[in-house]
C-alpha cells in the first residue's frame, strides 16, 4: 500500500524552526510535501491574495521533503498545495504549524497558522493545527513533537469522528510536567487593543498596535484553562460561524420584516 501523504504548512514561513520539528514527525507517518510561505505571515488570518500573482518556488530545505515557497498567505498555500502541487492526488491529512506562540481561544480568528488548517478542513482534508506557547525562536520542540505523534498516529488509526479540524496547544513545559492532553471547548476571551503613535522623520504620524488577552470566563473545560493547569488543549473546531442558538429568536426579526403575524 502506498503511504498517506500528508501536506505541511505554516504561517511562520520555510525557515522556522516549528515547521523543521513538525516535518521531523509527520515523516514517520507517510510522504510529505511542503508548501509554506516564503515569509512570515502570521497574523493573516484567512487572507488571500487576488491583487497580484502568485509564485511557487521549489525549494531544498528539508533533505528528502520536496518543498516549496510560496509568495502569498497560508491559506494561499494550501489553496495552490491542493489546486497545483497536488491536484491529482488525495491529500489524506493536513499538519499546519508548529507555530510559535498560542493559538487558544479567540486566537484561532487572527492565526494564519490555524487558518491553513481550516482551509484544508474546508477542501475536505481533515487537519491539526499545532501551536507551542513558546514564542522563542530557540524553543524547545521536545514535547510538541511528542503530543504531535501521539495526535496523528491517533488521527491515522481512529479518525476524529464528527471533526475535520484540531486546534492543539501545547504549554511551554518541560514534557515531564505537561498533565496531559484535554479536549475542550474555545475560551471566551478577547483582545482590547492599543494604538502607540509616534513621529516618523517627515512629523508623519504613525501606529504600532499592541494589546491585552481579557480571559471572560474562567470556565474548566476552556482551552485557556487546560494551558494555564499544564494541560496540551485540543479543540475541535470548524469554519461554520452561524449562532445557531440564536436562530429561532431571531425568527421574529423574519415575521416583523416580512409582515407575518
Amino acid at each position: 500500500m502506498s503511504k498517506p501523504l500528508i501536506l505541511v504548512t505554516n504561517d511562520d514561513g520555510m525557515f522556522a524552526p516549528g515547521i523543521k520539528a513538525l516535518i521531523e514527525v509527520a515523516k514517520e507517518f507517510g510522504e510529505v510535501v511542503v508548501v509554506a510561505p516564503d515569509s512570515p505571515q502570521s497574523g493573516q488570518g484567512h487572507a488571500i491574495t487576488i491583487s497580484k500573482p502568485l509564485r511557487i518556488n521549489k525549494v531544498d530545505v528539508f533533505d528528502d521533503v520536496v518543498a516549496y515557497e510560496c509568495s502569498g498567505t497560508p491559506v494561499d498555500c494550501v489553496k495552490l498545495a491542493k489546486s497545483i502541487i497536488l491536484k491529482d492526488r488525495n491529500i489524506d491529512l493536513c499538519l499546519s504549524g508548529i507555530n510559535h506562540g498560542s493559538n487558544a481561544s479567540i486566537n484561532i480568528i487572527y492565526s494564519g497558522t490555524m487558518s491553513a488548517a481550516m482551509e484544508a478542513s474546508v477542501e475536505g482534508i481533515p487537519s491539526i493545527g499545532l501551536s507551542s506557547m513558546d514564542y522563542s525562536f530557540e524553543a524547545d520542540f521536545t514535547a510538541p513533537k511528542f503530543f504531535a505523534r501521539k495526535i496523528i498516529k491517533y488521527a491515522f488509526e481512529n479518525g476524529f469522528g464528527e471533526a475535520s479540524l484540531l486546534n492543539v496547544n501545547i504549554p511551554a513545559l518541560p514534557i515531564d510536567k505537561i498533565q496531559g492532553i484535554k479536549i475542550c471547548h474555545q475560551a471566551d476571551g478577547n483582545w482590547t487593543q492599543e494604538f502607540i503613535e509616534s513621529k516618523d522623520p517627515r512629523g508623519e504620524s504613525y501606529y504600532w498596535m499592541t494589546g491585552e488577552f481579557k480571559l471572560e470566563t474562567h470556565d474548566e473545560d476552556s482551552d485557556i484553562f487546560a494551558l494555564k493547569n499544564g494541560y496540551v488543549s485540543v479543540v475541535p473546531s470548524m469554519h461554520d460561524l452561524t449562532h445557531y442558538e440564536a436562530i429561532d429568536d431571531l425568527k421574529k426579526l423574519e415575521k416583523s420584516i416580512n409582515g407575518i403575524s
